[in-house]
């Protein structure tokens, strides 16, 4: 599991997380959804250790793990942020290995293998050699992902890994996160998208810093809940065995 006890968190002078217990499990896509300013961002980034806060991963604080095996363990995609060089998609992608990399150790046969395994499964291997100020915002978007990939983590923490997505590839970055999940990997994502977070097996509900609900996606995704999210009414309509969400007019 990764998590947090009473978090509270407060960023420029503004608190953005209010006492947030939450905890994730292996083997499950968890959507977090809210309005802006929710803190969607500030919990998924203090989970990956970027943010201080009383985090717990696998049983253990954090904090007394190792700089080098948190990156082995944790992927974190940042929301769309352009690399501070201009490198090909492959190499950006390799960066994903460095964790299992000696200081100054050449790739493995097992690093290379890993890095074109991830630029197949993102549908990137056709402009791997490419720079990356040469892709479009939804191309770069999954070269990033593909950079997740190749390390290999325990688990994904993205955020709007769908921004700049066109809906074919949308629906392969999902497909992506459920894959990591059915191979044991924990995955946990921020969406904007409502009918993405339908896909999840989990949803958590932020508003103001603080929970709203944490539950299977049949019980988060509940008229009442995403009115007092969001402020405005929706149908929540079962549809093929999944969620159909639609803002009232």
């Amino acid at each position: 599991m990764i998590g947090t006890e009473r978090l509270t968190l407060t960023l420029g002078g503004r608190t953005v997380l209010k006492d947030v217990s939450v905890s994730f499990g292996r083997g499950r896509v968890t959507a977090i959804i809210g309005p802006n300013g929710a803190g969607k961002t500030s919990l998924i980034r203090a989970l990956a250790g970027l943010l201080p806060g009383a985090v717990q991963l696998d049983g253990q604080p954090l904090t007394d793990i190792s700089p080098i095996e948190r990156a082995r363990r944790i992927g974190y995609l940042p929301q769309d942020r352009e690399p501070a060089w201009n490198v090909t998609a492959r190499e950006l992608v390799a960066l994903g290995r460095l964790p299992h990399r000696g200081r100054l150790a050449a790739p493995s046969a097992a690093d290379t293998e890993a890095i074109a395994s991830a630029l197949a499964a993102t549908d990137t291997t056709q402009f791997a050699d490419r720079t990356i100020d040469t892709l479009s915002g939804g191309e770069r978007a999954r070269v990033k992902m593909a950079r997740v990939l190749a390390g290999d983590p325990d688990w994904i923490l993205a955020d709007e890994p769908l921004a700049n997505l066109d809906p074919p590839h949308q629906r392969d970055m999902l497909a992506l996160l459920r894959a990591a999940a059915g191979t044991g990997k924990g995955a946990v994502a921020i969406l904007h998208q409502l009918d993405a977070a339908a896909l999840a097996d989990d949803v958590l509900i932020l508003k103001d810093g603080k929970i709203v609900t944490f539950g299977a996606v049949q019980d988060a995704l509940t008229p009442a809940n995403l009115e007092i999210a969001f402020g405005m009414a929706f149908d929540v309509i079962p549809h093929r065995d999944r969620l159909a969400i639609l803002p009232r007019a």
